[in-house]
């Protein structure tokens, strides 16, 4: 292989690769903030739950 060749064949796969990682990098930002986000609102609602229920309990 010549020199001309590697050198192609590597700016190449550098053109390709920067985009799908780029992509890669945003879907997986974006489920981590869903992660947190489901996880911060399923810990409202349980918390609201237990208020609710002693509420209920102290007033009954």
């Amino acid at each position: 292989m010549s020199t001309e060749l590697i050198i192609a064949v590597i700016i190449a796969i550098s053109v390709i690769l920067f985009p799908a990682a780029l992509v890669w990098f945003i879907n997986i930002t974006g489920l981590w903030t869903v992660w947190k986000e489901s996880r911060a609102r399923e810990k409202r609602r349980a918390r609201a739950h237990k208020e609710a229920l002693v509420k209920v309990t102290k007033s009954g």
